[in-house]
């Protein structure tokens, strides 16, 4: 096959988007303006099964910005805008095909607080987590509790009127809306907050925008009241859009237009600045989880439980349940959802309790043990099978996490389908919930369809996902006429369609809700607020008496590209396939470790879903191509390079949306965070070395690609003369060459002296395979006294001390350390993309360590990255079946080994403080047992060890010696590790990885030891 073709896809502004960023370009707007296709790609999906490319994207710094580029546009009836936050919407709010307005980037600060008066005033950008992790010191906290919390933003709830866990006591978004900032589609700026009827009126009278507004609130709110009471359904939760019947207060007597912005979905205005009232985290909190020997028995349980004066009640069904398990983080609430002996747990009611008496909360759960106890005991009355009362706060944290989780774990579901938001927020009345949702069953029954379901029975609201495959024309067909039947059957339980996540694309089913009078009233609003239908067009309302339509269920699906990339791209990618937007992977915190490149940069494309997401438009684009490449596989082998057409590439292939795509994997620290903090699985870093391997089939690679490709195959060749290198390496010219030439900086120093000779008195050190022949010769009794030490590249040659640490701690247990010959693992390759050089070292080292492992001697490794890969990496590069070996980690081994049982510890070695564990990305998200692991290790030494959640160091292998990544580098490194340094003496500070030890030594000056360190050195 050829090499990559260059890609052109038409990325080209229309006239009038081009004239209105240049006009935005001359004007004092502060904001970043962003029209590279991969940029407006990467808004172009949210967590909706819609795809809509955008014009531009526009990330303003302040007001003013926000003013400006609304101003700008006022005479350009064309330009349409979209505002966006954390693009967590289910079904489309923020998609247009005009310009996204995303305000996550700048305008994310806290303004005010007030405690006194309980009240919190920040910008639309901040993150929900955000807020509450700020005001958690003061003992008060905003209180929708949304399963997207940790990367949706402020302003993104008060569009949406998000709610989620606890609406039954603590409302929607709106309930604690005070004030609003917020621009209109022609600049103006309008300030909003509850205005008695008297001031309204006057305001109404004003000749201009804001009083035709006041005029309409009033017209519509008031006088329609009577209209407006009787349509709406008494539910505690429940979307209208445009919230009439709370706009005004009759018994305040008072008009607040922020309630109509208050799940506009962004169709009114731009939310600038909102004003929110604020509570007091409860003193008492408790959780109990009721199990169920089916989900129809947890659903018709859960209204007892709501009498009972719960807080909130969740629900899941045994799909989601089965699904949470097979996540890693099962691990941390399995002891917490234990299985009821000899019982199949098919449902289960969370029901959580709050109060400001510890006695008065212990009463009530008592009350409800004891009715759940003679349940069980009636021979599982209700299906009541078993339940469990968590009172630590932190393990109830634990339980709602797996819970929020999950939610994104139904698109891992295997096969072509999958579960999918278009029906999942229906809400009716609670005690028509079980009915409704047993007929809601049968009618997927009836279409022979796999679902999810889970949800917040409290308020009436449960999350249905039917399973399809959208690239099957059919059954997108199939997913329109169930939406209608959906509806259908919501209007007969009383209830309506969109119960929690709002419109967006369902929009086409508002005027049958409201009725064609009170839907004319909202269409009237929209034309006071947007007379020319700029702002997010087509979402809940058009304005009245104009010729604008509604966006539609049917309308374009990403579905709609992906049938059109060939099964064997979609398989070779598939990881990068299976991304369905639900955002995990912006998550705010900086604290974990789920994509560090995108914190840092704060750019959409740097994160999985944004890469995932170019992936499958560069695979459509190949797709679309009449060539060989579209008759083949993608596979890298598959792809001819020419060194010739590569360097004229290199110099002349300026314009080409291989670079777009490129340059977001290339900014990945392929840290592998997210293959297992995404719920889907989405594995950048596997799919980024395939697309590195073939976008070099086009273009010359960079030297620096080469050194670290080779560095398993130089660095044993120059520890053979460690001091001549590191005077090399040191020496200023050289030091000015690999930066300026190659492009590598900060270079690390050879062990001196090598292991080899620290390590040749004290241990088994083999130089060649054939020397494994003394150990085939034991008798097993014999070889269980022995350990063998698998060696990588950067902790053997670069960091001995770890492997000298691990030597004397094996023979301090009474056991025989054996040090395996060198054979290189090949991460390094992978991570650059030489897949044809990875998968010839693979082969050769799966060879020699299945040998290996025919001894049935344990087998450790240094570097927790490095062994993963012979997980991972050599699995998938050679299959299972070909890899018979396993090698631990240092706290696996510890684990399984039980290697301190018995052990004695010296006293005058034991120091007085506690250690802070800060673990390697790697290992505590693909392990995330290890740090516990090391916990229980140090506790049996009698050490104190503190597990300190940070997030990426920055470093990630060479990604931090790389000069283009060094300021990223360094700042992903203060964004959590800085702190935590600059708070701990060095002494206390244990790092398990290489790379994160490299990175302290070269910012903070020292290097923090390896656990096995300590160990080894207390142990008597």
């Amino acid at each position: 096959m050829n090499a990559l073709p260059k890609l052109l896809p038409d990325s080209h502004l229309n006239e009038t988007t081009l004239d209105y960023v240049n006009a935005l370009k001359n004007s004092d707007y502060q904001g970043d303006i962003e029209y590279s296709y991969s940029s407006r790609l990467a808004v172009a999906t949210d967590n909706s099964i819609y795809q809509k490319m955008p014009q531009a994207v526009l990330h303003p710094r302040n007001l003013a910005d926000l003013q400006l580029l609304a101003e700008t546009a006022k005479d350009m009836p064309e330009i349409t805008f979209s505002a966006r936050g954390g693009g967590t919407g289910t079904n489309g709010q923020s998609l247009t095909p005009g310009v996204v307005v995303d305000t996550s980037r700048y305008m994310n600060a806290i303004i005010e607080l007030n405690i006194e008066q309980e009240w919190v005033k920040v910008q639309s950008g901040l993150v929900k987590d955000a807020l509450n992790d700020y005001l958690a010191p003061y003992g008060y906290f905003f209180a929708p509790d949304l399963s997207t919390s940790n990367r949706a933003t402020i302003g993104g709830m008060v569009s949406t009127d998000a709610s989620g866990q606890g609406s039954l006591v603590y409302g929607k978004t709106s309930d604690h809306l005070l004030a609003l900032t917020a621009v209109l589609a022609n600049g103006d700026i309008l300030n909003t907050a509850p205005l008695n009827k008297t001031e309204a009126q006057k305001l109404a009278q004003e000749k201009s925008m804001i009083g035709e507004i006041y005029h309409q609130a009033l017209s519509t709110c008031v006088e329609k009241r009577s209209q407006i009471i009787a349509k709406f359904p008494r539910l505690n939760r429940f979307l209208t859009g445009y919230d009439l019947e709370h706009t005004f207060d009759d018994k305040a007597e008072t008009i607040d237009v922020g309630r109509l912005i208050a799940g506009a979905e962004g169709s009114l205005a731009f939310i600038a600045e909102v004003k929110l009232n604020i509570s007091k985290i409860p003193s008492y909190t408790k959780l109990v989880n009721i199990k169920y020997d089916d989900f129809e028995s947890a659903l018709r349980h859960a209204p007892s439980m709501i009498a009972a004066n719960a807080t909130s009640v969740e629900t899941v069904d045994s799909k989601v349940l089965n699904l949470a398990r097979t996540d890693l983080s099962w691990s941390s609430v399995a002891t917490l959802i234990e299985d009821v002996p000899n019982k199949t747990m098919n449902g289960l009611n969370m029901v959580e309790y709050n109060s400001e008496s510890e006695q008065e909360i212990s009463a009530k759960i008592k009350e409800l043990g004891d009715r759940l106890n003679s349940e069980i005991q009636q021979n599982n009355k209700n299906g009541v099978i078993g339940f469990q009362v968590i009172d630590s706060r932190v393990d109830i944290k634990k339980i709602y996490a797996m819970r929020k989780k999950a939610v994104g774990l139904l698109g891992k579901t295997k096969g072509r389908k999958k579960p999918l938001a278009f029906t999942e927020d229906t809400a009716v009345p609670p005690e028509n919930l079980a009915d409704f949702i047993m007929e809601f069953r049968d009618l997927l029954d009836s279409h022979g369809l796999e679902y999810g379901m889970f949800g917040h029975v409290d308020a009436g609201v449960l999350h249905v996902r039917p399973a399809l495959d959208l690239c099957d024309p059919e059954q997108e067909l199939l997913l329109e006429k169930i939406s209608d039947q959906v509806v259908s059957l919501v209007a007969k339980y009383g209830g309506l369609m969109w119960g929690e996540h709002g419109k967006g694309y369902r929009s086409q089913y508002a005027q049958a809700f409201f009725g064609d009078d009170l839907y004319h009233e909202i269409c009237k609003i929209k034309a006071v607020f947007d007379p020319l239908n700029k702002m997010n067009p087509g979402k809940i309302a058009v304005p009245a008496n104009t010729d604008h339509t509604l966006v539609q269920v049917s309308d374009q699906k990403r579905a709609t590209f992906d049938r059109q990339i060939p099964i064997s791209f979609k398989n070779e990618f598939e990881s990068a396939m299976s991304c369905n937007g639900n955002g995990l992977c912006f998550n705010y915190d900086t604290k974990s470790p789920m994509c560090p490149s995108s914190k840092i940069t704060a750019d959409r494309r740097h994160s999985p879903k944004g890469r995932a997401g170019l992936i499958r438009e560069w695979l459509f684009q190949l797709a679309k191509l009449d060539s060989a490449v579209t008759k083949q596989t993608i596979s890298p082998s598959s792809f001819k390079s020419n060194i010739y057409k590569r360097i004229w590439n290199s110099l002349f292939s300026k314009t080409d949306f291989n670079h777009e795509v490129f340059d977001a994997m290339n900014g990945c620290l392929a840290c592998k965070s997210c293959s297992s903090q995404c719920p889907v699985g989405v594995d950048v870093p596997d799919f980024r070395s395939k697309f590195l391997a073939i976008y070099y089939s086009r273009y010359m690679r960079p030297m620096k690609d080469y050194f670290v490709a080779k560095v398993e195959t130089l660095a044993p060749l120059m520890a053979k003369s460690p001091r001549f290198f590191n005077s090399l390496t040191d020496f200023a010219p050289s030091k000015w060459l690999l930066k300026n030439v190659v492009g590598y900086v900060d270079t690390p120093l050879l062990s001196s002296p090598t292991l080899k000779a620290q390590v040749q008195d004290s241990a088994l050190y083999l130089t060649s395979q054939a020397s494994l022949e003394v150990l085939m010769k034991m008798p097993q009794e014999q070889r269980d006294k022995h350990v063998l030490i698998v060696q990588d590249p950067f902790t053997s040659f670069y960091d001995a001390e770890i492997v000298v640490s691990l030597v004397k701690f094996i023979q301090k247990i009474q056991k025989t350390p054996v040090i395996l010959p060198f054979s290189p693992n090949g991460k390094p390759q992978h991570v650059k993309g030489f897949l044809t050089a990875f998968a010839k070292t693979a082969g050769t080292t799966s060879t020699f360590l299945n040998e290996v492992a025919k001894l049935g001697i344990p087998m450790v490794g240094a570097d927790a990255s490095l062994v993963l890969c012979y997980r991972d990496e050599y699995k998938k590069c050679l299959g299972d079946s070909k890899v018979n070996f396993k090698v631990l980690t240092i706290s696996e081994w510890l684990k399984d080994g039980n290697s301190l049982n018995g052990i004695k510890v010296c006293s005058q070695n034991n120091p007085k403080h506690s250690y802070k564990l800060l673990s390697h990305c790697s290992e505590k998200t693909a392990l995330p047992e290890s740090e516990k692991d090391w916990q229980h290790a140090f506790a049996q030494c009698g050490l104190d060890l503190d597990i300190v959640s940070v997030g990426c160091c920055g470093m990630a292998g060479t990604y931090g010696h790389e000069l283009e990544h060094l300021d990223n580098s360094r700042g992903i490194y203060d964004l959590s590790w800085k702190q935590t340094i600059d708070l701990s003496e060095s002494t206390q500070i244990l790092a398990t990885g290489y790379s994160c030890r490299s990175q302290v030594k070269r910012i903070d000056n020292f290097r923090p030891k390896h656990p096995i360190e300590v160990l080894a050195s207390v142990i008597s």
